[in-house]
Order: C-alpha cells, then sequence, then structure tokens
C-alpha cells in the first residue's frame, strides 16, 4: 500500500461532511494499512481515477472516494459549475435551478449544491419536493434560468446516483455538449485540485420554487393532448417504477380529461430501494412483470410505465402469442406512433423536422418523407436530438420521447405518455387499439421491424477488444445477409455524426449498428430492418439476432 494513495484517502476524509462515507472510508482506510489485500484493492478502485464530468453530468455508485458519488465530488462539481456559470455571465447573477428525485441522497446531493451556489454569489431556485425529470427541464425554459441540475441516475442501479447539467440562454434548456462539458470539468478540476470542500462558501439564502412551477408545467403537458369525450372508456394501468412520476402524472390526466388509471400499487411510491425490480428499468426482463399482471386481472387496454425518473415511456399491449397475454412495444414502435402523431400535425409547416438518434429505426426518415419535413439522424443522446433544427419531435429506441419541445428541450415521459393517451382515445373512438395504429402506420409508411443486442461485461476492455476487432477483422455478412457497406463514425465525414459507433449497410437494405453504451458497462448491437410485410422484416431481425451473438460470442 503506497503512503501516496493513503494520504490521498485520508486528505478526502478529512473534509467529508458525511459522517457515513467518512466511516466507510475509515474502516478501508484501516484494513489497508494493516496490509489487507481486499482493502488496498478497493482503496485503489475509489481514488485512481475519478468520477469523469461530460456532457452526461456524473453519473455512478455511491460511496466514499473520488471514483464514487458523494457529497465531496458533489460539492466539486456545484462549486465548479457555479464558477463556470459566473465567468458566462461577463459580471451578471446567473440564476440555477436545481431538482432532485427520490434516490439516496438525492435531496442532500441537491440542498448542497442550493447552498453552494447561493454561497457564490449565483441565484439558486431549488425545487418544492422530490420531482420528475422533465418537470427541471421545464423549469429551466420557464423561468428563463441560466442553468438547471437534475439529481438522478435515471433508471441506473439502486446504488447509483448522478448529475444532470441543463444550460438555459442559447442552450434553450438543453443538456450541454461539447466544448461546454470540458470547460465545466476544467472549472471543477480546479476546485479538487484545492482538495478542501470544507472551505467554500456556502450559504442558506437559496430561493424554493413554489407550486407556480409545478402548476405551470402540469397545464403545458395537459395541452399535449386534451382528452376527447370517447376518452371515459379507456381502461389502462399505469406503474411508476418506484419513481417519482405518479403525483404530477395524475394531476396532469386530470387536468386533459382523461380517466385515472388503475396502478400498481406496489410501485406508485417513490422507493429508493426499488425492492419489487431486479433493475429499476422498464426495459430490462421482469421489470413490467407486476404491470402486467394487473392488466390482466382488470383487463386494461394497454400499460404506461415511467422509468423512476420519469423522463422515459413505456407502453404495453395485450398479445395473445405472448406467455402472459402482453407485449411492451419497443421504443422503435412508439418513437414511430409518436412520430406520425406530430408529423401529421406540423405537415406544410416550413422548416418542421422530424430527428432521432443514428441507432434508433429508420423508419422515421420515411414518415417525416411522407408528410414532406424534414429528418435529422443524430448521435445517441437528447442533447443531440433537441438541438435538431425545427424539432417538432424527436426519439430514441431507449423509451426516450420529445413530444413538446416549446416547452421540455428533453425527453419527457409524462408528456409522452399524454400524446399516447390522446392516441388511444382517438383509436377507440374509431373501434380501435393500438395495436390497430400500429397495423396502420406498415401500410401507411412501410414495415419496419427493430431488435437489439445488449451485452453485459464485468471488465471493460472487453468492449474495447470487441470494437477493435471489428475494425481490424471486418466481418463480411451477418448469417447469410451480405454487407454492402461499412461506416466508422470515428471517421465521419465532417459535419456529420461522429462516434464509437460502426454502422453496417447489408445489401437487402437491413442495418447493422454497433457501438458502447454511453451510460452503462454493456456493448449494444442494434438492427433494423424493413420488408413487404411485418411478418417478414420481423424473420430477418430474428435472424440478423441470431448471427450478431454468434459473431459477439466469436470475438469476445
Amino acid at each position: 500500500m503506497s503512503d501516496e494513495r493513503l494520504a490521498q484517502a485520508r486528505a478526502w476524509m478529512r473534509q467529508d461532511p458525511d459522517h457515513e462515507t467518512r466511516d466507510e472510508l475509515a474502516a478501508v482506510i484501516t484494513r489497508a494499512a494493516s496490509g489487507d489485500e481486499t482493502a488496498i484493492a478497493d482503496l485503489d478502485d475509489r481514488f485512481s481515477t475519478r468520477l469523469a464530468f461530460g456532457t452526461a453530468g456524473l453519473r455512478g455508485a455511491l460511496g466514499a472516494g473520488s471514483n464514487r458519488m458523494n457529497r465531496v465530488l458533489v460539492a466539486q462539481a456545484a462549486a465548479g459549475f457555479a464558477s463556470y456559470l459566473r465567468e458566462r455571465a461577463h459580471g451578471g447573477t446567473p440564476t440555477v435551478i436545481i431538482g432532485y428525485d427520490g434516490r439516496r441522497n438525492s435531496r442532500v446531493f441537491a440542498t448542497d449544491s442550493a447552498e453552494l451556489f447561493a454561497g457564490a454569489g449565483l441565484r439558486a431556485i431549488l425545487l418544492p419536493r422530490l420531482l420528475p425529470t422533465p418537470v427541471l427541464a421545464f423549469a429551466v425554459r420557464h423561468l428563463g434560468a441560466d442553468a438547471g441540475v437534475m439529481v438522478t441516475a435515471s433508471h441506473n442501479p439502486p446504488n447509483d446516483n448522478g448529475y444532470k447539467v441543463y444550460l438555459g440562454g442559447a442552450d434553450q434548456g438543453s443538456q450541454i455538449v461539447a466544448p461546454a462539458d470540458a470547460e465545466i470539468a476544467a472549472h471543477i478540476q480546479r476546485i479538487a485540485d484545492a482538495d478542501d470542500v470544507a472551505a467554500l462558501p456556502r450559504s442558506n439564502d437559496y430561493e424554493t420554487a413554489d407550486e407556480d412551477v409545478v402548476d405551470a408545467y402540469v397545464a403545458a403537458t395537459a395541452a399535449v393532448a386534451p382528452a376527447p369525450a370517447s376518452a371515459s372508456d379507456i381502461r389502462w394501468v399505469y406503474t411508476a417504477m418506484h419513481g417519482v412520476g405518479w403525483e404530477t402524472l395524475s394531476k396532469i390526466v386530470a387536468a386533459a380529461g382523461y380517466p385515472q388509471p388503475m396502478v400498481v400499487g406496489e410501485q406508485l411510491k417513490p422507493d429508493a430501494t426499488f425492492r419489487t425490480v431486479s433493475f429499476p428499468n422498464p426495459e430490462e426482463p421482469g421489470a413490467m412483470d407486476l404491470s402486467f399482471a394487473r392488466a390482466r386481472r382488470v383487463q386494461a387496454d394497454f400499460i404506461l410505465a415511467n422509468d423512476p425518473d420519469a423522463d422515459r415511456l413505456a407502453v404495453a399491449i395485450p398479445d395473445a402469442s405472448s406467455e402472459n397475454g402482453w407485449r411492451r412495444l419497443t421504443g422503435n414502435e412508439v418513437g414511430l406512433l409518436l412520430g406520425a402523431r406530430a408529423a401529421k400535425a406540423a405537415a406544410g409547416t416550413p422548416g418542421a423536422s422530424l430527428a432521432c438518434s443514428l441507432v434508433s429505426s429508420p423508419g422515421l426518415g420515411a414518415v417525416a418523407a411522407h408528410h414532406g419535413l424534414d429528418f435529422h439522424e443524430t448521435l445517441t443522446g437528447f442533447k443531440w436530438i433537441s438541438r435538431a433544427p425545427g424539432i417538432v419531435f424527436g426519439f430514441e429506441e431507449a423509451l426516450g420521447y420529445l413530444v413538446n419541445p416549446e416547452t421540455v428541450r428533453d425527453k419527457d415521459g409524462i408528456s409522452a405518455a399524454v400524446a399516447i393517451l390522446g392516441l388511444a382515445a382517438e383509436a377507440h373512438e374509431r373501434g380501435k387499439s393500438l395495436a390497430d395504429l400500429l397495423a396502420e402506420l406498415g401500410d401507411t409508411y412501410g414495415h419496419f421491424a427493430s431488435g437489439q443486442v445488449s451485452v453485459r461485461v464485468d471488465d471493460l476492455s472487453v468492449i474495447g477488444t470487441v470494437m477493435l476487432s471489428l475494425r481490424t477483422l471486418p466481418p463480411s455478412q451477418f448469417g447469410g445477409h451480405s454487407i454492402a457497406s461499412t461506416e466508422d463514425l470515428l471517421q465521419a465525414d465532417p459535419g456529420q455524426p461522429s462516434g464509437d459507433v460502426l454502422r453496417y449497410r447489408l445489401t437487402d437494405g437491413s442495418r447493422i449498428i454497433v457501438r458502447p453504451s454511453g451510460t452503462e458497462p454493456k456493448l449494444k448491437v442494434y438492427i433494423d430492418a424493413k420488408a413487404e410485410s411485418a411478418a417478414r422484416a420481423a424473420e430477418i431481425v430474428r435472424e440478423l439476432d441470431a448471427a450478431v451473438r454468434s459473431l459477439l460470442e466469436e470475438r469476445s
């Protein structure tokens, strides 16, 4: 055990205001100093690096050390961000809004941030209670703030938390992009180098927002799709996935005139342990089992589910061919439903556009072309999608949808839920269901199908090894489907999306995209097909799925 590492850990412990993480670190230091190999490795993992601040802000496991989420790291981030905002304000007084969800330490991190922003001379406004991420994104625009911070780890595992940053002004309340991320990170590093967050000025002179901002979000979101009279007959189930969506959504549902849902009571209130799910993400196997059971009992027409911070939306429909009688729609299916809805409303509007991430269904481009709208394909993440010129709707396949860009420049699972309620109600008037609407999409825009292979790894180097292998020994086909062209987005042309992404276009018109996840230790592969029928498109996806899994097994 190096004396330098022990000194680093002890210096961190001295400035930590949290007795829990101080005690946690003290125990590790004591064991490491006595030669305990496990403790030495633990200390190295905690301090050999620090959680990197990037365009997604900060996100990681809770615990003591520079490579964990804790009050020291958050204080450094808040003070550094305050310094950046003051520099950017050129003598003015920046305003920053702070929100938080129901995860462990979210309120503590938010309050620390408010005190540090106020201590640095900023106007700091703390949202009145735990609220969905979209309310914070809305508040930045609604209040004309210079910035916003949301303390959340979205749908990450229970022991994670994060620090998500938005900029107002010319950035219109969107998540940060380069070069702002590097500039903020440099300010944070200067604070960290001083090695004493206890000396940072704090103040209780921050404001707590009143209910007006929440009421304004409720009104704006209810207006996305006011209920027709026939909506009173729809039967639906809702789950908040142990998150913060229910209180706000229920107010909006009432304001918009829809019947209240039948809820999954076990998952309705915020619970930082996420006790009924192994992973609090509607995309994960088993996460919606309680919703399916509830829907079967009450014979619901459909299910809506938010993730824990309510910026994502999952939709499920009855499906007799499924083992449990229900099927969760893919993010691409919901994205095309909502995209068609937006395109019909915007048809004929000069400059109006649809946008999606490059790994999302190419079907959105077909929808845009059909209605004479512009179409933009961006890198993954709503920090890029939200900046598409003329955007009236944007989505990414990971259950994220932007349906109300004039009020929220980020994915919003609550406004998306209202839009789906509107579609369901309109279909109900015609004696149709959401499944019928999906079939109509295929008839109008072409039959698209998608799939995804996601490989979670314990060792991140495995992902780099696979990506390198695919670049140096490129495949010539996937299960008998020949490759027409290969694009490496690390070498993209100027002005085109660039990143660690490989895109294969197949001779039959299908597409395969491979990329590392930006937020989780996963390698992700996206499969898209278009065919003369929905059944054939789905068959091609199954064939390519098997081929991709076989290839990844060989290369890893």
